[in-house]
């Protein structure tokens, strides 16, 4: 596998000796040197060009960065019968393992472009860039929530729990593990997100999808957290749906404390009392039977 000093090597080079490419960035994690280095960092690079669609129509230029795994082009993807591009990007593993996402960008657009936080100039023929700050995560430091932010977190999480216990009753597995990992996951990440800030001043980064939970949620969270991943087995989904309930309960009282929300503990109460009755409800049954009485 190359060194991170050839793959660099490798894409300094290619832009230096095209004529095309006016200026080059490093994006990402590679800019951050504090994100933990592993094998699977990829290279997220930008070259502005001076015509995008020469590297589109001819993509013989690729083999100098190695014998492609596998590849995605999204944008063409996105726009399958469009002919030109205003801007392209190839997303490529190579078979040492190196991964670059390269795109192309218009340097005639240069001022349409929003730099990431974490930029690093590699090449600058023209002095398009002007000044770029030094590397910071500071695009990836979460914000604080409002209280509408805070409640509709708080009321998707519950309603659409309603959806998982529905098709968990009616055995619809895909159709409950999709809601279960969709929508509910989605707000339990999201409260999971804030309750770190709270905790940490809304000074660090929790990372894409959630990868640096561990390192901020106290273990018995975090455990927690690690029981909310079911497989197939019905029952084992239901104690994973009652237990990202009890966790996603914690999470947000504890933000809306540190906030000063009101946590919407009656529709808490009434959707958890819900699912109970639906885990326990026959599967021949006739009706919910739940009252009021019972919320």
């Amino acid at each position: 596998m190359r060194t991170e000093a050839e793959m660099m090597q490798t894409i300094r080079d290619f832009a230096a000796n095209n004529e095309q490419i006016r200026a080059a960035v490093l994006n990402g994690s590679r800019a951050n040197r504090d994100a933990p280095r592993d094998l699977f960092q990829d290279y997220d690079i930008v070259y502005f060009v001076d015509s995008v669609q020469s590297f589109v129509d001819d993509p013989s230029w690729i083999s100098r960065f190695g014998d492609i795994l596998i590849m995605q082009t999204p944008d063409r993807m996105d726009h399958p019968h469009a002919e030109r591009f205003d801007k392209f990007a190839y997303l490529m593993i190579f078979t040492d393992g190196n991964r670059i996402d390269l795109t192309f960008y218009p340097s005639n657009r240069l001022d349409q472009y929003i730099h990431d936080s974490q930029t690093i100039v590699l090449l600058d023929k023209d002095g398009l860039l002007g000044h770029v700050p030094l590397p910071s995560n500071l695009d990836y430091i979460p914000s604080p929530p409002d209280g509408n932010q805070f409640y509709h977190c708080c009321n998707e999480f519950w309603w659409v729990s309603t959806y998982v216990a529905k098709g968990l009753w009616r055995r619809q597995l895909p159709y409950a593990m999709r809601m279960y990992e969709g929508p509910v996951r989605d707000m339990l990440m999201l409260m999971s997100v804030w309750y770190i800030g709270a905790n940490t001043g809304f000074q660090v980064e929790t990372g894409k999808e959630g990868k640096y939970f561990e390192k901020y949620l106290d273990s018995s969270k975090w455990i927690s957290f690690t029981r909310t991943y079911a497989d197939g087995d019905y029952d084992r989904v239901w104690q994973a749906l009652f237990e990202m309930g009890n966790l996603f309960r914690d999470l947000a009282q504890a933000a809306a404390e540190h906030f000063s929300f009101a946590y919407p503990a009656t529709e808490d109460k009434r959707v958890s009392a819900y699912l109970r009755r639906i885990h326990d409800l026959p599967a021949d049954a006739k009706d919910i039977g739940l009252q009021l009485a019972d919320l």
